[in-house]
């Protein structure tokens, strides 16, 4: 276990540590006060979809205990709260009349944060598409785009004098391949033409959800979250290495090329432009506009080799085998050094601005033995990843912050409740919180930090 006193030492004062959550996985309440279903409530009904069709009716009914968890949060001593806005509270058809109910939620879940003297970063997107806009083709359809820019403004006018920082989207990777190529995410779907077009009129949402921040608030600083792939071929072979860069533009390029560059990769566009939406004129310099931020989600790392056969899809790829079998409770493959290979090749392919680690944690589902939860592998997972952090930052990456995932454990979407990423158990029948001992050593850490909020005793 790294000592959090030493590994706080290696971290500049004004280095940013906080929790965060998603507003469909936490909040519960999902009739409440005007919300109507998004296309994640209608998925969960689906048979053969979630674990057990669980859903987020209750999730860890953060929407009746909010007081409760942002006084959790305070006394885990972090700086900031990473959370989203549930648009299907917001604007509960999608278009049409805003809910003020649900503006009323989100008031004082900032208010109680500035009270707390939390900082507030939020996300305005993090997957709940209000059910009605699917109807009408959901992120396959230009007109979205349009409907999520009323979106932001309408919270932003309300809300953007007391955020800290606010992302357009999270992980526009799992709305995009996952929710509509590998059918694994709402709303289910399995075709390249349907993501392609999703990937573009998201893309295009984000360029409006710039301008729709800037124009309500303009001095908060606006950014993107992208769960970009660590791309490790498989071999040193030039068909691996070929294969391991048509990973990166498709996996990783589809957004940051766009983003970034102004542009879509080449050989994605040779591959796959046959199938792609109309680009109007414009939509690249809305995409573009120069962000202030970007955050970065990790969790493992993708290895790849060549499909020498070509069966499929763009970009003929197939998973190569981990490193070892040291694995998270999910499956996933512990390798923390994916997160540097990561940072160092995005920093070297694009002008990216100051980044904050947005997401990273370890699913292991350690349970309440005598009122303690002894998560040693997740206690060394996010100990692993902060000393790679450390270390980036030592070597001059724009690194700016840390946000554990999660807070608490919560509904993990087609897994529902039975992968546990908290750093606070959750018992769903009493909804009982128990700090686990990764939550006891994270405040540690944050007691430690010049900035944190934590104060022992």
């Amino acid at each position: 276990m790294i000592d959090p006193k030493k590994l706080a030492d290696r971290f500049p004062g004004d280095f940013t540590f906080g929790v965060a959550t998603a507003a469909f996985q936490i909040e519960g309440a999902s009739k409440a006060d005007g919300r109507k279903p998004s296309i994640w409530d209608a998925f969960c009904n689906m048979p053969g979809r979630v674990y057990h069709r669980h859903n987020g009716d209750v999730a860890c009914d953060h929407y009746n205990r909010l007081e409760q968890d942002l006084d959790l949060i305070k006394d885990m001593g972090v700086e900031a709260y990473r959370f989203s806005i549930a648009w299907p509270r917001i604007i509960p058809d999608g278009t049409g009349p805003v809910n003020e109910a649900g503006l009323d939620f989100y008031d004082r879940l900032v208010d109680g944060c500035k009270a707390r003297g939390i900082k507030t970063f939020a996300t305005l997107y993090h997957w709940d598409l209000p059910l009605l806009l699917a109807g009408d083709g959901g992120w396959t359809a230009r007109s979205t785009a349009y409907a999520y820019h009323r979106y932001a403004k309408t919270v932003m006018n309300r809300l953007g004098d007391r955020l800290d920082a606010v992302a357009t989207f999270n992980e526009p990777w799992c709305i995009v391949w996952l929710s509509h190529l590998y059918g694994i995410h709402a709303p289910g779907e399995r075709n390249m033409q349907a993501a392609l077009h999703a990937m573009h009129y998201m893309n295009l949402a984000h360029g409006l959800g710039v301008e729709a921040i800037r124009s309500e608030a303009p001095d908060v600083p606006v950014g993107l979250v992208l769960n970009a792939a660590s791309i490790i071929p498989g071999s040193d072979s030039p068909a691996d290495l070929a294969a391991g860069e048509r990973a990166h533009q498709f996996h990783n390029g589809a957004f940051f090329d766009p983003v970034f560059k102004g542009e879509y990769p080449k050989e994605f566009v040779e591959a796959l432009g046959d199938l792609m939406p109309v680009i109007e004129d414009g939509d690249m310099k809305l995409i573009s506009q120069k962000l202030d931020w970007w955050g970065l989600n990790y969790y493992k790392p993708e290895r790849v080799t060549d499909d020498a056969d070509r069966k499929g899809d763009f970009p003929w790829t197939v998973e190569a085998p981990p490193a070892s079998d040291v694995k998270t409770d999910i499956g996933w493959e512990i390798y923390a050094p994916g997160l540097k290979l990561s940072v160092e090749d995005l920093y070297r392919r694009y002008e990216l601005p100051e980044c904050y680690i947005t997401e990273n944690g370890a699913c292991d589902n350690t349970d309440v033995v005598d009122g303690e939860v002894d998560d040693a592998m997740r206690l060394d997972y996010v100990g692993e990843h902060l000393d790679v952090v450390a270390n980036l930052v030592k070597d001059g990456y724009p690194l700016r912050g840390y946000f554990a995932w999660s807070l608490m454990d919560n509904f993990e979407w087609a897994e529902g409740y039975r992968m546990r990423f908290g750093l606070v158990h959750v018992d769903y029948e009493t909804q009982q919180r128990t700090v686990k001992k990764s939550g006891k050593w994270y405040r540690d850490l944050a007691a430690q930090f010049p900035k944190g909020n934590y104060k022992a005793g």
